[in-house]
């Protein structure tokens, strides 16, 4: 079965820095995309950034140049790191994963809060 856990959350003040990590566990034969989304109270879930198995990255247009997704298929561990923090960043960040078990399939980490205060 396999597992995604996140770290690095917590609280910061507004134009300070985080680093996010998602690290996988079980039995994964590849991993094709990790990705980071979140989700703002009252919000649907959007995305943050991912990252493909070749390096291709895509991040969401109003976060470009302050969030950098970054990956290490050997440790299967993401990384998203957030500088210049703004108090509309607060919110859970989820950390997902497109991998190879069997199939393909899709997994999510359990998220963890990030709240930036004014």
């Amino acid at each position: 079965q396999v597992q995604l856990v996140e770290s690095g959350g917590g609280l910061v003040q507004a134009g300070g820095s985080l680093t996010l990590s998602c690290v996988a566990s079980g039995s994964i034969f590849s991993i094709n995309t990790m990705g980071w989304y979140r989700q703002a109270p009252g919000k649907q879930r959007e995305l943050v950034a991912t990252m493909t198995s070749g390096s291709r990255t895509n991040y969401a247009d109003s976060l470009k140049g302050r969030f950098t997704i970054s990956r290490d298929n050997a440790k299967k561990t993401v990384y998203l790191q957030m500088n210049n923090l703004k108090p509309e960043d607060t919110a859970v960040y989820y950390c997902n994963y497109v991998a190879r078990t069997g199939d393909m399939r899709t997994y999510w980490g359990q998220g963890t809060q990030v709240t930036v205060s004014s």
